[in-house]
């Protein structure tokens, strides 16, 4: 009497706003194919819809505007395991204007966008994950030690459970750990394609929150749980792949093992870093976690396996004859959970693209500690402190035109419009009390 009717399961057709919530609208699954054509509707002003669900008043958007989000059918991701009634199943989709053409305002269509253009102009296609750091607000936890084994299996079977289904719904989970934070985990998956790689951070995210509340817990992806905790960064890693296969960022000989065209995009992302900020740490806690000697990142840095670097050249290991080339990645460090996935990885592959187009150097390797240094040796290194605020990050994003320049105005209205009212509506609130608002939002 109770089986559900064949084909009435909920498909979700979703799209990741400014403010890093996924929202969308459900259609039976029955319905999918019918409706992957001409998709559902969508209301322009929801991209100004901030994270408290409200639509900011700096918003160049009113009443009126129709949109469709359109399911990208290669994006569905499904699982039957987080422990709800009902299968997690959702399609990524992009927001495009009634008349099918791409909308200015869908960060899904920036990263596409970006990829063309750096295939285009190069030859080359951006590999790259999301590695996300996260905490779970679990009372009934007993104490436990850093990466200790007794950590993750206090919580059992959610950490198996969660790889299983992050397996099932085709994310390529690779490790799952107790972290060095309290009550903190992280989640590494396997590389793919620049869209691919967001589409599977958005799912994991999900999935993951899902799967703690059906326990009557709560996962948090905020970059702070509390001031004086240890933050929650999402790192994202990215590689090239040349036509044939090969590994187009490594080079053995070269500085770093960077090919020259790595090293290039290197360098545009750290010429550009500053304004870079203000897209993939865009919350005010943010800048809480963005602080030296808390192995996240605080300067300009290019490091070789140094946690402290905001690019970090990553480890490679030649144990049983593996090839170095094709693990070889560099990580960008200077990004959270508060970062839309799609327009934090465009934002670094345009600025990348930027520095190969000016032929740029490899930057100069560093380790150590730039507060050590004095001011002119730290500009010789390329060394600049990351903006310590959100507005400083913001005022950063308007100063610097190349970047202002990838985008278009109704996009920095829409953005600048969200994050200037999160400045304005914490400004007299104490951190702590900010950390557990993103804690419960994030």
């Amino acid at each position: 009497m109770n089986e559900r009717p064949k084909g009435q399961s909920l498909v979700g057709l979703v799209t990741t706003d400014f403010s890093s919530i996924t929202r969308g609208r459900f259609v039976t699954a029955a319905r999918l194919e019918k409706t992957s054509q001409t998709g559902v509707g969508w209301v322009n002003a929801n991209i100004s819809l901030g994270p408290f669900n409200a639509i900011v008043g700096e918003s160049p958007w009113g009443s009126s505007g129709d949109l469709r989000l359109i399911p990208d059918m290669a994006a569905r991701y499904t699982t039957h395991l987080t422990g709800r009634a009902t299968p997690f199943d959702v399609v990524m989709s992009d927001i495009t204007t009634l008349e099918g053409e791409a909308w200015s305002c869908c960060s899904r269509t920036m990263l596409r966008e970006a990829v063309a253009d750096f295939t285009r102009e190069t030859g080359l296609t951006v590999t790259g994950a999301f590695e996300h750091e996260f905490h779970l607000d679990a009372p009934d936890l007993p104490p436990a030690h850093s990466f200790g084994l007794s950590a993750l299996r206090r919580t059992e079977p959610f950490a198996t459970n969660l790889v299983q289904a992050l397996e099932e719904a085709g994310i390529e989970p690779e490790v799952i750990i107790a972290e060095y934070g309290e009550d903190q985990f992280e989640l590494a998956n396997g590389p793919a394609d620049a869209l691919t790689a967001a589409d599977r951070a958005v799912a994991l995210r999900e999935i993951t929150r899902e799967m703690a509340e059906a326990l009557g817990w709560k996962a948090s992806f905020a970059p702070k749980v509390s001031p004086d905790g240890v933050g929650n960064g999402v790192h994202i890693h990215f590689s090239f792949t040349a036509p044939d296969g090969g590994a187009a960022a490594y080079d053995a000989d070269a500085p770093g093992r960077l090919s020259k065209v790595a090293g290039a995009f290197c360098a545009g992302i750290l010429r550009h870093m500053r304004a870079l900020t203000a897209l993939t740490a865009p919350s005010v806690p943010s800048y809480y976690r963005l602080q030296p000697h808390h192995w996240s990142a605080a300067w300009t840095w290019l490091g070789d396996k140094d946690r402290e670097a905001s690019l970090r050249i990553c480890p490679t290991v030649t144990i049983g004859g593996k090839d170095p080339g094709r693990q070889f990645n560099v990580e960008y460090r200077a990004a959270d959970a508060c970062a839309n996935p799609y327009l934090a990885f465009a934002a670094i592959i345009r600025a990348g693209l930027e520095g190969i187009r000016a032929g740029l150097p490899t930057p100069p390797l560093f380790t150590g500690d730039p507060e050590l240094l004095t001011p002119r040796e730290r500009e010789a290194l390329g060394l600049y402190r990351l903006p310590q605020t959100l507005p400083e990050a913001l005022e950063a994003l308007e100063e610097d035109k190349t970047v202002c320049g990838w985008f278009a105005p109704e996009f920095l209205a829409t953005y600048l419009g969200l994050k200037r009212d999160e400045v304005a509506k914490f400004a007299a609130t104490d951190p702590k009390e900010i950390c557990e608002t993103w804690a419960r939002v994030i």
